[in-house]
Order: structure tokens, then sequence, then C-alpha cells
């Protein structure tokens, strides 16, 4: 089984430049969100089982690393309720549109972050890089918070 740092150091490798890193530390948070309100549109019951698989993936790689991703994803999960309810108002369908265009935004981003790197994204390698985003986002914050205290 791959540590954590054996994803992390592979995820780096296409993510070397500064504007496809930028390009990632926005985007790849608004992708996390625009899925789980997706899933949370049709199925808050789906949304909740794709959020314990990702946990259960995290917390394999770093009981750290679960609790950071644990916390992010609880405070979406408020996030997403506190937005929902408005838009499931307007219309069943406002809400899913709205998190859908956060993720075509967000993998325009992404794509043009790659392009810009010359690299092909990760996930077309292997689909768990799909989860690494986001621990690589944390990652950063995580030493980022370290460096300050």
């Amino acid at each position: 089984m791959r540590t954590l740092q054996d994803w992390l150091t592979e995820y780096s490798i296409s993510h070397q430049n500064p504007i496809n890193k930028r390009l990632h530390w926005i985007c790849v948070p608004l992708i996390t969100v625009s899925v789980i309100g997706m899933l949370w549109s049709l199925s808050s019951v789906a949304a909740l089982f794709a959020l314990i698989l990702a946990m259960i993936f995290y917390a394999r790689l770093s009981i750290t690393l679960f609790a950071v991703m644990a916390s992010f994803s609880s405070l979406i999960v408020v996030l997403i309720w506190i937005l929902a309810a408005p838009l499931q108002s307007i219309s069943p369908y406002a809400a899913l549109g709205f998190y859908f265009s956060i993720f075509v935004v967000g993998w325009i981003g992404q794509f043009y972050g790659h392009k810009v790197e010359g690299k092909k994204p990760s996930f077309f390698k292997d689909l768990q890089f799909l989860l690494i985003g986001p621990a690589w986002c944390a990652e950063y914050l995580m030493k980022k918070i370290a460096k300050t205290t």
C-alpha cells in the first residue's frame, strides 16, 4: 500500500509550476465543495456515503490527514446545508445547477493549470488522485499553519 508521502510526492511531480499550484489551491477546494454539493442535491445519503468512503481512504493514509479532512468535510456539509435550503426552494434543480457551475469553473481552472504546467493531470494515471488533490491542499495548509506556530 502506498503511503501518504508516496501519493503526495507523485502528485507533486505534475504540480511544480507556480501558476498551476495557485490554480489548484483555489480549484481543488471548489471542485470538492461542488462534488459534495451535487451529491447532496441528489441525495444527502449518497453524499454522506461518499464522504465516509473518502474518510476511510484518508484514515488509512494518516490519522492527522483524516482529522483535517473530516473537519473540512464537516464545514462543507454545513455550508452546503445552509446554501441548499434557499436554492431548493427556488427549484429542485437550482442547487444542482449551482454546484455544477462551480464544478465546471473548477475544472476549467485545473485543466488550464495543467496546460501551463505542460503535464497531464495525475488522475489520468490513477483515479485515486482525485482524493489526493484535496489532501495535497490540506498538507500545504498544515505546513503553513505549523510554520506560524
